[in-house]
């Protein structure tokens, strides 16, 4: 029994574990390296393993940081069966298809841009193509359902418990048995945020001999959601006192139907004018907000309840969905009153990228960050105090008023973290999915247990 590490080793996005056991290559995972552009290298790079050589891929959940490169294993060779539950397949099909067609056309922008100065337009590829994420679909089999144990392969159990996290996501315990010897393995996953809005609370974990825990927050605590959810409406209101708009970099999955879900709260409860106009610039996001109602199993019983009665926690006075790029780029024209929600959350790409440049210089508007920044993303150099930052090639002064309230995270904190790991009791603990910083804070909290914070590629016997 091996269990190696691929991926968020020392370090947040790119997740990627193998277990060999009983004769089976079982994949955790198969995320896309986020970040600084240079990482573009790292996701073209090889995994670590023979993607031929794989049974199965077991999926956690649909952020792109974890299955974002399941298309280029299906090029290189991958042919086993991929297994998720129902929601993460519904979204993961989402963003593979919006990230394909990301890199699509940033590639031929690259390219163009490069037959303008006469250089080489072939070194400009996407990592993907669409019909290689088309292709991607055809590999996902058996749907996970949280609870019951199932049979992965003679040898191998999986349980996928829910994490909490988004729509859809899990943690995965597997059993495993080789000969005589027998093992328990829990990934965590992403573990969410417990008292969130719209999903529920992260199940309680099996007791298990090794844990593979993600450790994003493991060096903080979140401020309370009420607390965040107040100094939200205070942003909102103080930017529209003076004449400018917000602009909310924001992930798809799940954060921009909570922030949907406060907004309509707060114009219910008359803490925001009902003249604000709040424009949901995000095809991805469009798309998962109508996947919820499918959903029943992963929301709190409240929300599922509104969904039945005809009821939706989304819908809100004076909301726009902007799906075309013409639309998008009508909102630049927009000088104050409106709210702007747009992906991505890290400011790595898509249309929030423009919204910043027409924003990021007004000292009448304001930034929101609701969210985990990465090193080397430009969200994170922002929040970091730069003064001036380069978007597509220009230099913008930063002088709208920069809020970063943490309280809306989908992660699990430190304090949250260490209760689910004592839960699980585990002997043998893995720390992935974070800097390593923190994870050194994170480690040094932790008790009866051996701790590893695996390399990239490092192997270890079970």
């Amino acid at each position: 029994m091996k269990l190696s590490f691929h991926g968020a080793d020392r370090g947040v996005t790119g997740s990627c574990h193998l277990i060999e056991s009983a004769g089976r290559h079982v994949l955790i995972d198969c995320g896309l390296y986020q970040g600084e552009y240079e990482l573009a290298e790292e996701n073209a790079g090889p995994f670590g393993f023979d993607p031929t050589a794989l049974d199965y891929v077991l999926l956690t959940h649909a952020h792109l940081d974890h299955c974002g490169r399941l298309p280029l294993l299906a090029e290189r060779g991958f042919r086993g069966e991929i297994i998720t539950t129902a929601a993460t397949r519904e979204l993961t099909r989402l963003v593979l298809l919006d990230a394909a067609q990301l890199q699509e056309e940033e590639a031929r922008y690259l390219a163009h841009r490069a037959a303008r100065h006469g250089a080489n337009q072939k070194a400009f590829q996407p990592l993907y193509s669409v019909l290689d994420a088309l292709n991607t679909l055809d590999f996902f089999g058996r749907t996970a359902t949280y609870g019951p144990s199932f049979v992965i392969a003679p040898g191998i159990h999986a349980t996928f418990l829910d994490a909490g996290h988004i729509l859809g996501s899990a943690s995965i315990f597997l059993q495993l048995e080789e000969r005589d010897l027998h093992c328990g393995v829990l990934f965590s996953g992403d573990l969410g945020n417990i008292g969130g809005p719209l999903l529920r609370n992260p199940a309680i974990p099996p007791k298990t001999d090794v844990v593979v825990l993600e450790t994003t927050y493991g060096n903080r605590l979140h401020k309370p959601l009420h607390l965040s959810v107040d100094e939200l409406y205070q942003a909102i209101n103080e930017t529209f006192a003076r004449g400018g708009n917000v602009i909310i970099p924001t992930f798809a999955l799940e954060r921009a139907q909570v922030l949907l879900y406060f907004l309509r709260q707060g114009l219910e409860q008359d803490r925001l004018p009902n003249t604000m106009q709040v424009f949901l610039d995000s095809p991805l996001a469009i798309s998962a907000t109508a996947i919820f109602e499918h959903h029943p199993e992963c929301l709190e019983p409240k929300v599922a309840e509104l969904f039945r009665n005809s009821g939706d926690p989304f819908n809100l006075r004076g909301l726009h969905f902007v799906r075309e790029t013409s639309e998008s780029v009508a909102l630049n024209s927009i000088k104050g009153g409106a709210i702007i929600i747009a992906g991505s959350g890290m400011c790595t790409g898509g249309r929030v990228m423009h919204h910043l440049k027409h924003n990021l210089w007004r000292a009448d508007s304001s930034i929101v960050f609701v969210g985990y920044a990465a090193v080397g993303t430009l969200a994170r150099r922002i929040i970091d105090g730069a003064k001036q930052v380069n978007i597509f090639g220009e230099d913008i002064q930063v002088k709208a008023s920069i809020h970063t309230i943490n309280g809306f995270s989908a992660h699990a904190d430190q304090a949250e973290l260490l209760a689910w790991h004592k839960q699980a009791d585990a002997s043998r603990t893995f720390l992935v999915h974070g800097e390593e910083d923190v994870m050194r804070s994170f480690a040094a909290k932790l008790a009866d247990t051996r701790i590893e914070m695996p390399a990239l590629n490092e192997t270890f016997d079970l």
